[in-house]
């Protein structure tokens, strides 16, 4: 799953693609900051809380899929505006509010935290033990998707191709975002 593309690997793939790999550290230590941090909360009982507060849920949810298409905004707009796209486009900031409000990293966490925690030892070094492997896992599976994307880019130097790449970057993060809006309303 964390290697799977959803909001946060594509956006590194046009980070990489846009700045390339130095300056789309930022981005990359904005999400992985905020999902070690999720990691720990999630792993010592904020499942329970959103289970007694399922509308909270929603509105993460909700808010995530209006930020993805933003960010479909953000990126298509800069490939048709030279200024923007000589400038920084994402940031730390925007790693954090990406990873604040990814609904995919949430499900990740319940997931990993629902099925890999046993009663075999203590629960507090099971918790950081998964934290750590699972921070390992996403910052070398996203340093990966930054150096796709940063290779993409030193294929093509056509801006025709450049311009069906930021259709098809924004394209992805729009139907993920719509496919959340679904999930959300039809449940």
């Amino acid at each position: 799953m964390v290697f799977s593309p959803g909001p946060a690997n594509i956006v590194f793939a046009m980070s990489g693609m846009r700045q390339g790999i130095k300056a789309s550290m930022p981005l990359m230590v904005g999400v992985d900051l905020v999902y070690i941090i999720y990691s720990l909360i999630v792993g010592f009982g904020l499942g329970e809380i959103l289970q007694l507060y399922p509308s909270l849920t929603f509105i993460l949810q909700f808010l995530g899929s209006l930020y993805i298409v933003y960010l479909a905004y953000k990126f298509l707009n800069s490939g048709n505006n030279k200024k923007i796209n000589n400038e920084k486009i994402f940031t730390f900031t925007d790693g954090v509010i990406l990873q604040t409000l990814n609904p995919k990293g949430w499900s990740i966490l319940f997931l990993m935290f629902s099925v890999l925690l046993d009663g075999s030892f203590d629960q507090n070094t099971q918790v950081i033990y998964l934290v750590l492997m699972l921070a390992v896992l996403n910052i070398s599976t996203h340093f990966i998707w930054i150096i796709a994307g940063s290779q993409i880019s030193k294929w093509t130097s056509n801006k025709k191709i450049d311009l069906i790449l930021n259709y098809l970057f924004s394209g992805s993060l729009l139907l993920v975002a719509i496919w959340l809006l679904l999930q959300l309303f039809i449940d």
